[in-house]
């Protein structure tokens, strides 16, 4: 290997691994300014990758006219800007359009072009990137594919560094801002080892041996048609990525560290699929074939893998061990705690089964493509930009179309259902256009049979939690998927996206911490709680029916008040449930609670957090020191703000942001308030014991939140006063030690 390709692998890889440090963290701090719904994520996520499709086509543009040597400088001074700007990115995206012009993504509309303007430049540049290596590394079109695939490959393979240390080394230990620090010096360094290369000598390339002939064939496409296909592939690739992380989502009980690592397994598979197809490109001489076949088989091998997952019976060995889990209501602690077999069976073994040869069957179908449309040297720059905007608008059309209206009005059973059929598209071109019809055939035949019997939702999510049928409610749309099951013991527990959030009826926790501090307010007309879960803080903070007027309500995963609503219709509900539901007082947003507070001035009497796992992802957003002064901003005088608090971290924190705060029961219910909390154990105890009260809680909870309120007393803070969490320290979350 020359010096030359060694140093612009390097400057690659750099290069790939910033590009994701950047997509994690940038998502996570533009969330802040328009929520972490489904909807919010995924116009940052259209945003970023529109920037990288015309910067594609732009760098494709300017790669003509570039000679190699230039090209390869302007590779270098890319990444020098980009570096720059990553270094300033955290001012710009966090303390400029956050904290001082939050209020100006009010409306998705506003937040949508925001997003894509503050996003434009530094994805455009990374987009430009790689045509104008191809300008400056390719010499004659016989090696055009192999340098093309071998430069996307170690991107994709620093892509692929970049998503694993994210969350489990520079966000976990350091922060967001550091991360954003490491990204930035990796595009630094990156342009110096381009200029070095620059002056690196550059081996000729060597004659072909035995490859075949690339002139028009009879099943040759012109360069449209060839992006028209890579577009489809786009399409179908990023749909399906859509549907492989929720079905990973909910089969690992997602953590903060899920979506970097079932990320770096997926492209993982595309690197090395690309790399195979480096290593096989120069063998085939049916390249139109090949490209569909890769196509079609990698949409077959998905739906196989969906129907082992689901048809395979609970007993069959070493599958048991995952059923089981799917069916327990506790998660695994990815980062918190340690045991290697069940990180290989979730983090590894599971995508890999599921997407790990569709990814590398597309990693080798990009290295083919790019076998089938190089002819002249000075133009494969503009070709692989041409196609690289083709297939990232495909993307962006698999993100929201797959993303928001797939998932809402088929779930994610019935869209890996139409990708299937979207395959034959792929067969029947082979019909037509090659001489492999009876393969291409006998592949349509094999798609279709594979549409038809793959599960439905309610199969595929009922395998997902541990069950094979029964009484259980299940429902699915672009926010996330929700399960109620029964419980051996009686009532029902209340899945949200895997993970086990409550049970019904009403009761315990969830009771004490939605009426211990509505009886403690004096008169708390307007209430607010983040998170719905079963409803019972929700029902609990409503508990003064002649005081309270309204209870509202944020949660981001709208199938819950359905399933909720379906559960109060049956035969025997769950006491209270139908009643709290039909409540005229309560008002349920399918909004970002965090969001909504920072645009919006109203204020409350009394605001809480439905209890949320510290380890779920973004949770941070709702334990951080930023987010609880932002809840203190909206109380009223007097307000009252409360909290679980299941680490001494949430304690300091909400410590630090609440000047006036008393404790209950073992310390983990937090009461603060921005005037002097009296300790009125007499009044308080009056309040639960009268007759509305206990006839709205009922005696057994009613005693249950006495006893609760007679525990108050004020809380002191223990620990290092420094270790808490803030927004872009989030520490419990990604379990810091």
């Amino acid at each position: 290997m020359n010096a030359r390709i060694l140093l612009v692998g390097i400057a690659f890889f750099l290069s790939g691994a910033a590009a994701l440090i950047y997509q994690v963290t940038w998502q996570r701090l533009l969330a802040l300014h328009s929520g972490v719904g489904i909807y919010s994520v995924a116009m940052i996520v259209a945003a970023f990758m529109v920037g990288l499709g015309l910067g594609s086509h732009l760098g494709g543009v300017l790669s003509v006219r570039l000679p190699p040597r230039t090209a390869l400088l302007a590779f270098a001074t890319l990444e020098l800007a980009i570096g720059f700007f990553g270094l300033a990115s955290g001012r710009l995206y966090y303390d400029w359009l956050y904290l001082r012009a939050g209020g100006l993504y009010a409306t998705p509309w506003r937040a949508a072009i925001l997003h894509f303007v503050s996003l434009a430049l530094p994805t455009i540049l990374m987009g430009m990137s790689l045509p104008l290596l191809v300008r400056a590394m390719v010499r004659d079109t016989t090696h055009a594919a192999r340098t093309v695939g071998l430069l996307y490959g170690v991107n994709v393979l620093g892509a692929c560094a970049g998503a694993l240390v994210t969350p489990w080394v520079l966000v976990r230990f350091y922060g967001v801002r550091e991360a954003l620090l490491v990204a930035g010096a990796a595009n630094l360094l990156a342009a110096f080892v381009g200029l070095t290369a620059l002056r690196a000598p550059q081996t000729p390339t060597p004659p072909a041996v035995g490859l075949p002939p690339e002139r028009p064939g009879p099943a040759t496409l012109r360069l449209s048609a060839w992006a028209a296909f890579f577009a489809l592939s786009g399409f179908c690739a990023l749909s399906l990525e859509i549907v492989w992380f929720r079905i990973i989502d909910v089969a690992v009980k997602s953590t903060a560290f899920t979506f970097g690592t079932v990320l770096a397994v997926y492209l993982l598979g595309l690197a090395v699929g690309t790399f195979i197809g480096v290593a096989l490109v120069g063998r085939l001489r049916r390249l139109l074939v090949a490209f569909l076949a890769c196509e079609c088989a990698l949409l077959a091998c998905s739906a196989l893998a969906i129907l082992a997952l689901v048809l395979l019976p609970p007993r069959t060995p070493f599958f048991a061990w995952f059923f089981e889990l799917w069916g327990g209501h506790r998660s695994y602690n990815l980062g918190g705690a340690w045991s290697w077999p069940p990180v290989w069976r979730l983090y590894v073994l599971l995508p890999l089964v599921l997407y790990g040869l569709p990814t590398v069957l597309m990693g080798v179908a990009f290295t083919v493509l790019q076998r089938a449309v190089h002819d002249d040297v000075a133009g494969t720059g503009r070709r692989v930009g041409v196609l690289q905007a083709a297939n990232i608008a495909g993307c962006v059309g698999g993100s929201l179309l797959a993303g928001l209206v797939g998932l809402t009005w088929a779930g994610s059973a019935g869209v890996l259902r139409l990708l299937v059929l979207a395959g034959v598209v792929f067969a029947a071109v082979g019909i037509v256009r090659t001489e492999a019809r009876g393969a291409f055939a006998a592949g349509a035949a094999s798609l279709l049979a594979l549409a038809l019997l793959m599960p439905g939702e309610r199969a595929l999510w009922l395998r997902l939690h541990g069950l094979t049928g029964g009484e259980a409610l299940v429902a699915e749309d672009a926010t996330g998927v929700v399960a109620l099951t029964p419980r051996e013991i009686g009532g029902w527990r209340v899945w949200v996206n895997g993970r086990s959030h409550s049970t019904l009826p009403f009761g315990g926790i969830h009771t004490a911490l939605g009426a211990a501090p509505a009886l403690m307010h004096p008169a708390p007309r307007d209430v607010a709680v983040i998170g719905l879960g079963s409803g019972d803080t929700a029902w609990a903070a409503g508990c003064r029916r002649e005081e309270t007027q309204r209870v509202r309500v944020y949660e981001i995963c709208s199938p819950q008040l359905g399933l909720l609503s379906a559960l109060a219709a049956m035969p025997e509900p769950p006491p209270k449930l139908g009643r709290f539901l039909r409540d005229p007082r309560l008002e349920v947003r399918i909004a970002d609670g965090r969001h909504a507070f920072s645009v919006s001035e109203e204020s409350y009497d009394l605001i809480e957090m439905d209890p949320l796992p510290p380890s779920s992802p973004y949770s941070g957003n709702l334990y951080s020191l930023e987010f609880f002064v932002l809840c203190a901003r909206r109380l009223r005088p007097g307000g009252v703000l409360c909290t679980w608090a299941p680490t001494a971290r949430v304690r300091r924190t909400f410590l630090r942001a609440m000047p006036h705060v008393l404790q209950l029961g073992d310390g983990s219910i937090l009461v603060g308030s921005n005037r002097p909390l009296a300790l009125d154990l007499g009044a308080w105890e009056e309040r639960v014991m009268s007759d509305a009260v206990r006839s709205y809680l009922g005696d057994d909870r009613a005693h249950d939140v006495r006893s609760i309120l007679l525990t108050a007393r004020p809380a002191e803070a223990a620990g290092v006063d420094e270790d808490i969490n803030r927004d872009l320290v989030p520490r419990d979350e990604f379990n810091r030690p």
